[in-house]
């Protein structure tokens, strides 16, 4: 009995001290206004608290330099008439299904590469992340993406370099943004590639990285943790039937895009509506 009172109680003392970690970051921010104010939710501060071990310091600076980054690329102003044409072979796209904690699932095939502009590649995939976060419920704050390498060969592969881009702005600006990155069945020569790569990825990203092969037992339950089998597609191990529509799935980004006006204050123009000023900060889970 008194042990687990001791458990009880330390755990609601580290659970004092990580709040009152949040509010000491907020304080080191400084004032914040606008987008940057509406970035920053205790739960946006937690996760850059959480992605550096809740080093103080250590998170400030990460935040700050993802606000940096946000004022100058602008990632909640990328609209989907400006990355359609990098989606028309549905190389990622956001699925019409959810894992069994009901997160936005982002289903990536490099097989069907269809530009070479590492920019456009990396403005698609920021947009869709985007997207995928202020799609998920209340309460989730990652996201599940699924990799098919069905027709993926070294011709269609992106350049080191831009994986290595990509790499670094999901860890540096969308810290424990991920649940779980599934690498399904890629061929032996994927080896190579991946030697490289990972030395890019940081530890905690990397433990989310799963190769699964349909064939091995412990993939297969792996797969049944995470997704539904029945909503699942075949390309997966699944039961459904992917089908990748580019009409349609532009009808539907296009009315996302309102969505994603309205949350951040703009107007169909793009232009913020009013300007945001300093005040108290839901806890309420963001697209942060």
């Amino acid at each position: 009995m008194f042990r687990r009172k001791s458990s009880h109680t330390n755990q609601a003392d580290d659970s004092a001290s990580r709040d009152a970690k949040v509010s000491e970051l907020r304080v080191a921010l400084g004032p914040l206004s606008g987008q940057s104010l509406k970035f920053c939710t205790d739960v946006c501060l937690r996760r850059y608290l959480e992605a550096r071990n809740w080093n103080l310091d250590k998170a400030k600076k990460m935040l700050e330099e993802t606000l940096k980054w946000r004022s100058n690329y602008k990632p909640e102003e990328i609209r989907w008439h400006e990355v359609a044409h990098e989606s028309e072979t549905g190389k990622v796209f956001k699925a019409n299904f959810r894992d069994r904690l009901g997160r936005t699932v982002l289903v990536m095939r490099p097989g069907k590469q269809n530009t070479s502009s590492p920019e456009g590649n990396i403005r698609h995939l920021v947009y869709l992340m985007e997207n995928a976060i202020l799609n998920l419920p209340e309460g989730q704050e990652q996201m599940s993406w699924l990799i098919d390498f069905n027709g993926w060969s070294l011709n269609t592969n992106i350049p080191i370099r831009t994986a290595r881009d990509i790499i670094y702005i999901l860890q540096n600006h969308y810290p424990e943004r991920l649940a779980i990155v599934v690498l399904y069945s890629p061929p032996r020569f994927f080896e190579a590639f991946w030697k490289v790569v990972k030395y890019f990825i940081d530890a905690k990203t990397f433990e989310k990285i799963k190769f699964v092969y349909p064939n091995n037992k412990d993939s297969v339950e792996l797969m049944k943790t995470f997704f539904d089998t029945e909503n699942l597609p075949s390309e997966f191990g699944g039961k459904a039937t992917l089908n990748y529509d580019h009409e349609e799935f532009s009808r539907m980004m296009s009315q996302e895009d309102v969505k994603t006006a309205k949350f951040w204050g703009f107007d169909d123009d793009g232009y913020c509506k009013a300007k945001v000023t300093p005040g108290p900060v839901s806890v309420a889970s963001s697209a942060s």
